[in-house]
């Protein structure tokens, strides 16, 4: 029985048996002498370091982690008795990557398409694209387009062609990483009312353990050197095992970060105006303005966060900020903060003048990338400058220690974990120390350990006078790095900037 002759399809087991995979070019194994086994109808939370091989696992079990060319693995691993390829259709895998899943042009089409590969009666399909944009809180038309959605909702819109496929084996990885506060609500309990109602197996990657902790029944954590670090109910595993976990990487609710507060800068205190935005309005594209008349500053020394719900604008804001974007009106001055009498507009700065001016992480890493290494990678940007060699690998050793990359340097940007190519895309901008940073999500995607190195760096390089710009959903980030919020609304205006 199979989802796609079946509205209740039976609930899958998972057996790994000295199961391991090690991806093409890499010396080391992503998942090592794995031994599980997971009954038909349970909920795991699956946790483990950054690069511990959560999401390695379950591309194996939804049968798309390629073939010989593509890696190696040893024992067996097994869904329903069989061999993950011969079960798809069974399995629903959401990306770590929403924009990895959209196919389509159109958001009807799009969740669709999954359910059209499995046969499917055309009724039924349509009928199961109703429900699963419902259950996610997607409420546009069919006929929207996808290329006009935000991150977070094509990380909606990827839940919806999953659920529409009704699998027996639900896979989730990440599923909220891009999400505001409401939309991780919202999709949480479309979860929730999903397994209400499906005897289908669940498995959900999380780094943030709280979201999910009262909806399954299991942990498992993957132990980064290889096999299980711990498995049980999780009030035993996160109560009893907490500080060992928390030692390993893993967020367990209730433990604080352990970073010293932040002093607060009060705005004559920084060290100058950086930009200076007035009656600013932003769009994505010439004919699609996302918001108008936004008044805020950038202060050198001082981190400002942009929040607000997923669609409001928050990433043309940050792409316009940093000269990536030209604004559709109002005005946007840089000031003498940036020196050598350049144009006082972003825009119009080369991108060698950006270079050493503002540093930018998307939010999607990929987009980022050049390099066919880890080191190659983070030297980019001050080989363009002109630095001598032993200054770039100064720069770049530094970085790949304080970041946990060190021992990746020699690997391929594309094969990391989303969480180490986060890690890197954060690397690739402090590489040539600008004067400004403008981060989209730089937190997605980190284990405990990672977070703090993260944010810790940052914040030393705000005290030392750096100015951040940061687009975040992580209150624990915000409440941690920023002097100031600065909250789109989600209509055309942003609200001032104020302290925290």
């Amino acid at each position: 029985m199979t989802a796609a002759n079946s509205a209740t399809p039976r609930s899958a087991s998972v057996d790994a048996r000295g199961w391991g995979w090690r991806h093409a070019g890499r010396t080391d194994w992503a998942v090592a002498r794995l031994d599980l086994r997971i009954d038909p109808g349970e909920r795991v939370l699956l946790l483990g370091a950054s690069g511990a091989g959560k999401s390695t696992l379950l591309h194996a079990l939804a049968g798309v982690l390629g073939g010989d060319d593509e890696g190696e693995q040893h024992g067996r691993l097994l869904v329903n008795g069989a061999e993950p390829a011969a079960a798809r259709g069974q399995a629903g895998l959401l990306l770590q990557d929403p924009d990895s899943q959209v196919i389509l042009a159109r958001v009807g089409d799009d969740v669709a398409f999954g359910c059209e590969n499995l046969g499917v009666p055309r009724e039924e399909i349509w009928r199961r694209v109703h429900e699963g944009l419902e259950m996610v809180g997607l409420d546009v038309p069919l006929d929207h387009p996808t290329s006009a959605l935000s991150g977070g909702q094509k990380q909606r819109l990827a839940l919806a062609g999953v659920l529409a496929m009704r699998p027996g084996l639900l896979l989730l990885d990440e599923p909220t990483a891009n999400l505001d506060p409401d939309g991780v609500t919202e999709v949480r309990d479309a979860v929730a009312r999903v397994l209400e109602h499906s005897a289908a197996t669940f498995i959900v990657i999380e780094h943030r353990v709280a979201v999910w902790q009262d909806l399954v029944n299991r942990v498992i954590v993957l132990d980064q050197a290889g096999g299980v670090l711990a498995d049980g109910r999780p009030e035993d595993v996160l109560e009893n095992q907490g500080e060992r976990l928390s030692t390993a990487g893993v967020w367990v609710p209730g433990r604080g970060h352990g970073l010293p507060a932040r002093r607060s800068v009060a705005p004559d205190a920084a060290h100058g105006i950086l930009l200076r935005a007035e009656g600013l309005s932003i769009a994505r594209t010439k004919n699609l303005e996302v918001a108008r008349d936004l008044n805020l500053t950038v202060l050198a020394g001082s981190a400002l966060a942009v929040t607000g719900p997923n669609g409001a604008g928050k990433s043309t804001l940050a792409l316009t900020l940093a000269g990536l974007l030209k604004p559709s009106g109002g005005r946007l001055q840089a000031s003498a903060g940036f020196a050598d009498g350049a144009p006082a507009a972003p825009i119009a700065w080369t991108s060698r003048q950006l270079l050493s001016r503002v540093g930018t992480v998307f939010q999607d890493p990929e987009h980022q990338f050049v390099a066919g290494t880890v080191r190659a990678e983070l030297g980019v940007g001050p080989r363009a400058l002109g630095r001598s060699g032993a200054a770039v690998d100064g720069r770049v050793d530094v970085l790949l220690q304080r970041l946990r990359l060190d021992h990746l340097a020699g690997a391929n940007p594309f094969t990391l974990s989303g969480g180490e190519k986060r890690r890197l895309s954060v690397g690739t901008v402090l590489a040539t120390q600008p004067r400004l940073l403008v981060l989209d999500e730089p937190t997605f995607g980190q284990d405990f350990r990672t977070w703090r190195e993260v944010v810790g760096l940052l914040i030393e390089l705000i005290d030392d006078g750096t100015g951040v710009l940061a687009v975040s959903h992580d209150s624990e980030f915000v409440a941690a790095v920023a002097d100031r919020e600065y909250r789109l609304l989600g209509t055309v205006a942003g609200q001032p900037a104020v302290p925290r």
